[in-house]
């Protein structure tokens, strides 16, 4: 800062905008170690500076705005009118002598911009700051502390909750607790179903064999009962559960040939007891998972698109967020969930993984042995595109994970029968016209028209520049030979006839090399 010059420092804070006037501007030029003692002591720094001006603001709407402008380096009019009216002004003719302190340098380009006040930011400024924030509410006598420190929360609630824009449709917490809930009843459902096989096994051991799944064999461990009470009449009962008349039959004739103990009433109580558990977890799983669809299709409809809900799930929940989950390359998704295996590998030096939960996607299962890793990288590259458009698209839509699946599906193929893919842009533009047309918009397909039309305009010029190019340059070799453009045309398929040939040797010979 200049010695003649009027020094002033601009502070925002949650409450309004204060501007202070430097007094000892001397003293912080020639020694800044002394500002840095002085700012903890309030009789030192407040010799250095004094209030000259503060706006407060009218509300928790004007705070954030004027926060937000302040974070994008904008001027707003609040601040403009409030440097106007306190800032000293040049007289006319002369050059104005004002400096203005200010923390942002795209703040201070912008006062400088519009009032044409001279503005810098460097270490005393920052020192100036620190001394005004610690000792802020001296200067103001009606602000107390704990008024400015409730001003503070409340606008980092706003400004937080604005950056965020919370959405409670699409809440990725909802999917990480439902797909570990989900994980859960798996292996619960199946330990207390091998529980009830084991226990109703005593009564009935045929039935295991007949029925192996876990829901209809609870189920109708609780509808027979004791064994010895099944008729003909119950053949409708048993075929409502199994779903199968041969079935139902052979359940029946399983009951009277049973080399099963007999069980009392009160054992065959406390079965029922425990097969109504296993039944009612059952079905609070399948609510469960119907759950955790909506929420896929609502949350990250591309990514359920393209590997089904529960794989997208656990990829959300292995990385904490759709958002961190859109954060990481394709080499990362790859092998997500493998990391014990990708450093043991790296410790001694071996083979690394090719997948880690991507493991449980069909297109895993479909490819080749010798082609699983390619396959693996080739759909980690599609999941980390769909996870990046529904962490950041503003209307979800899964146009795109369809398309991102059908491109899998080639490259399959293409593994298979050698049959060559589509381009990935041909791809996203058939993807982004179908998502146009959905919407009702199709300016984006006369777009994509005019775009066609363009590009063949564009070539048809380009070689009808080199059809003229080529003209001259006959011209010209006739006129140095003295021969006509007939001759020039012979003597250049000659040579590319010769050219031909000599490729054609060098790639047999090529060929027999390798051979």
């Amino acid at each position: 800062m200049g010695k003649k010059s009027q020094q002033f420092v601009l502070f925002d804070t949650s409450s309004g905008f204060a501007l202070f006037e430097v007094v000892g501007g001397e003293e912080i030029a020639s020694n800044e170690d002394a500002v840095q003692k002085s700012i903890s002591d309030l009789g030192k720094f407040s010799k250095l500076v004094k209030l000259k001006a503060f706006a407060p603001f009218t509300s928790a709407e004007e705070a954030l705005a004027n926060a937000q402008a302040m974070e994008m380096g904008e001027l707003t009019d609040f601040l403009r009118n409030f440097l106007e009216m306190n800032l000293p002004k040049a007289k006319e003719g002369k050059k104005n002598r004002v400096v203005l302190g200010v923390l942002d340098n795209d703040i201070g380009h912008a006062v400088q911009n519009t009032l044409g006040v001279k503005c810098q930011n460097n270490t005393a400024v920052l020192e100036m700051v620190r001394g005004c924030r610690t000792h802020f509410t001296h200067f103001i006598k009606q602000l107390s502390p704990q008024d400015l420190h409730q001003a503070q929360l409340g606008l980092s609630h706003s400004y937080s909750r604005a950056r965020v824009k919370f959405n409670v449709n699409r809440v990725d917490n909802m999917i990480i607790q439902s797909i570990a809930l989900l994980d859960q009843l798996d292996k619960d459902v199946n330990t207390f179903a091998m529980r009830l096989k084991e226990w109703y096994g005593w009564t009935f051991p045929e039935l295991v064999k007949v029925v192996p799944d876990s829901y209809q064999y609870a189920r109708l461990a609780k509808a027979i009962g004791d064994k010895a009470s099944l008729t003909e009449e119950s053949l409708p009962m048993i075929e409502e559960i199994v779903m199968d008349e041969d079935k139902a039959k052979e359940v029946l004739a399983a009951a009277r040939m049973s080399m099963g103990q007999e069980i009392s009433e009160i054992d065959l109580e406390n079965v029922n007891d425990f097969a109504d558990r296993v039944i009612g977890m059952a079905q609070y799983r399948s609510k469960l998972h119907s759950y955790l669809v909506s929420k896929m299709n609502s949350c990250a409809p591309n990514l359920t698109a393209l590997i089904g809900e529960q794989v997208g799930a656990r990829l959300i929940s292995h990385a904490g967020s759709l958002t961190n989950l859109a954060k990481y390359p394709a080499s990362t998704v790859q092998i997500l969930g493998a990391e014990k295996a990708l450093f043991r590998a790296l410790k001694t030096k071996g083979a690394t993984p090719k997948y880690g939960l991507l493991y449980h996607s069909t297109f895993i299962g479909r490819a080749a042995t010798k082609n699983k890793g390619r396959i693996s990288r080739y759909l980690a590259n599609k999941c980390s595109i769909a996870s990046r458009i529904d962490a950041f698209t503003e209307e979800p839509s899964s146009v795109y994970g369809h398309k991102l699946r059908e491109q899998v599906e080639e490259r399959l193929s293409f593994y298979k029968e050698g049959k060559a893919p589509r381009k990935n842009i041909d791809v996203m533009q058939a993807a982004k016209n179908e998502l146009d047309e959905t919407t009702g918009d199709g300016s984006s397909g006369a777009e994509a028209k005019t775009q066609e039309q363009d590009a063949s305009d564009s070539d048809k010029k380009k070689k009808s520049k080199k059809a003229k190019k080529s003209k001259k340059n006959k011209k010209r070799k006739a006129d140095e030979a003295g021969i006509t453009e007939a001759d020039v045309a012979d003597e250049e398929h000659v040579a590319k006839k010769k050219k031909t040939k000599k490729s054609k040797k060098k790639k047999s010979k090529k060929s027999k090399s390798t051979e």
